[in-house]
């Protein structure tokens, strides 16, 4: 019985040896990524709000 419990936990720490591993890929990835533009604005959404002069703004309609 014991050896069946080492058996599990050996393929266990594959598994989670292979995330660590394919974590580390996706960081790197996205490191080179991030330092191309290392003067730019670092954030993936640019330009979410236009000029605050064309906001819409919404009033309550009186009604009578």
């Amino acid at each position: 019985m014991a050896a069946a419990a080492s058996g599990s936990e050996r393929s266990a720490d594959e598994v989670k040896r292979k995330f660590r591993e394919a974590l580390e890929r996706k960081r790197d990835k996205e490191a080179g990524t991030n330092a191309e533009r290392a003067g730019k604005e670092a954030g993936k959404v640019h330009g979410v709000r236009g000029p605050a002069r064309s906001r819409r703004s919404f009033r309550r309609r009186g009604g009578g």
